[in-house]
Parts: structure tokens; sequence; C-alpha cells
């Protein structure tokens, strides 16, 4: 199991996303450019002294992601077809999430093989970056039976 972030502009996010990541001993892949730079001091605060022991592999590009991408990709997406509770997730999945401000383009639409929606309530456009991280890598690694021991 792994996490992909596709060009995130916000560094709190991708900090928070990394703490996450270490916590739960998953290996993250970030897709770039981002929004900041990678040794911003937001990015240091959100993930504190955990974004250190983050397994972190920055990509300099999507077809360099893609070159190196050894598991289906699973897209978390406001377009998803399919919702979070219907999905079934496999141990080499990497779910892939695209940039705060302007979501996955087409391309990556279009390179994965399983598109996620997390339902919400009406009226809502869209939660938080690392929350939404949160919420599908809890049930991946519920599902896989992947959590830490």
């Amino acid at each position: 199991m792994r996490l992909a972030l596709y060009q995130p502009d916000q560094a709190g996010n991708v900090g928070a996303i990394l703490r996450l990541a270490a916590c739960l001993g998953v290996p993250v892949d970030i897709v770039e450019p981002c929004g900041f730079a990678f040794s911003d001091r937001a990015l240091k605060r959100a993930g504190m002294d955990y974004a250190e022991l983050a397994d972190v592999v920055r990509h300099s590009g999507w077809d360099d992601f893609l070159r190196a991408a050894a598991g289906r990709l699973v897209l978390l997406t406001t377009a998803g077809d399919v919702n979070l509770h219907d999905a079934r997730f496999a141990p080499d999945d990497i779910l892939l999430f695209g940039s705060e401000s302007r979501g996955a383009p087409p391309e990556v639409h279009e390179a994965a093989a399983l598109r996620i929606r997390i339902p919400q309530a009406p009226g809502t456009r869209s939660l938080n970056l690392a929350a939404a991280a949160s919420i599908s890598l809890a049930e991946a690694l519920r599902q896989t039976n992947q959590w830490p021991r």
C-alpha cells in the first residue's frame, strides 16, 4: 500500500500526510512540481519530526511516477464512480490524490484503474486532502489487514 500526491500545493497538507504515513508505515510518492518549496516551514510544522521518518519518493513528473509505479492506481476524486464503502482494495494499491486546488487532470483519471469518491453530506464540495487521505488509507489498511501491529 502506498499514498501518492499529484502536484500538491499546500505544504501543511503534505506535512500532515507525511506524519500519517510515518505513523502507519506507508510510503508516499510526491509527483512534482509542488506548489511550495519542499523544505517549506509549513511542511515541517505540520509533519513535525514524523516527516523525517516517512518513506518519501519524489518524482520529477507524471511520466516519471508512472514508470516507477508498481501497483494498481486508485484515484480518490470527487468525480469517482465508486463509493469508498463499495471499493475493494488490494495490498499493493497506490492511493492517488490530485492537487488541492486543481484536482487531477484527465490523464491521471485515465491512468487510474479505480476512481473512488468518499460520500459526503449534500451541499459540500470536498474534504481536506489530509482528511481524505486518512479516511481512505484507514479503509484500505482495514480491508487488506495491513494496520501496524
